[in-house]
């Protein structure tokens, strides 16, 4: 139980007693990684009703309401994973060697491609989530909570046997750490998880961004040699963004 607290305050912003985790061996983090699917149900939640609160109540329309749900997201994980996606996107398109693209991952700064990755991905989960709103409102709860969960178990892919990019940094403590037992049972729980939620559509939207993840994952090996923190961050934002797309197709059948 400790493992799940330690996880839930690395990966949001969610108050969380550090009398519940101080004692815990910061080296024995990546123990958590079977708490990712519930870390991402809780977010889901927390931002899924406050969304269909503010639409359903309110009165705000879906455009309103697609916003309220992807600002909540950055809102309680502070960011964590969007500043990621920049950081991988100012790398990967910069068409540098690879020491080079992980010297300006590691750089603060926003670049060009880092903004434009901002602008597209949060821009896309808007629309789609707008979408979402207004063509399926009875199942739009669950998918806006199904979304971070998929994404977040997925991300146990991008740890699972793969080389560490960097000499040092926070993506250490999961990277190529992960047991093949830890990760049957995080993929198991995911899967569970999303059936219950969304039935057989959630397993369908959790299978067809799996394959996305093996796609994205093989590109970010080719490209700098390994997985890294912030890759794992931009494979979450984009894990989400593409489950969501799925369930648009999937509930239109």
């Amino acid at each position: 139980m400790k493992a799940f607290f330690v996880t839930l305050q690395f990966m949001t912003r969610l108050p969380v007693p550090q009398s519940w985790t101080h004692d815990f061996d910061f080296d024995d983090t990546y123990k958590g990684i079977v708490a990712f699917p519930w870390v991402g149900l809780i977010l889901g939640g927390i931002a899924a009703v406050i969304t269909m609160g503010a639409t359903r109540f309110l009165g705000w329309d879906s455009l309103l309401g697609a916003a309220v749900y992807v600002f909540m997201m950055a809102l309680l994980t502070g960011g964590f994973h969007l500043d990621g996606l920049a950081d991988t996107a100012d790398g990967i398109f910069s068409a540098r060697t690879p020491e080079r693209m992980l010297e300006i991952m590691k750089d603060s700064r926003l670049g060009t491609h880092g903004a434009l990755a901002l602008f597209f991905v949060l821009l896309l989960k808007v629309l789609v989530v707008s979408q979402i709103l207004r063509q399926f409102p009875e199942s739009a709860l669950w998918i806006l909570v199904a979304s971070p969960l998929a994404g977040r178990t997925l991300m146990s892919l991008l740890m699972y046997r793969q080389h560490y990019a960097r000499e040092s940094g926070l993506g250490h403590i999961y990277i190529n750490r992960i047991s093949s037992a830890r990760l049957g049972l995080t993929l198991a729980t995911g899967t569970l998880l999303s059936l219950f939620t969304l039935g057989w559509k959630g397993g369908v939207g959790l299978l067809v961004t799996s394959l996305f993840c093996f796609v994205y994952r093989s590109y970010i090996n080719r490209v700098i040699g390994g997985q890294t923190g912030d890759t794992l961050g931009a494979g979450n934002e984009l894990f989400e963004l593409c489950f969501l797309i799925v369930m648009v197709s999937v509930f239109k059948v």
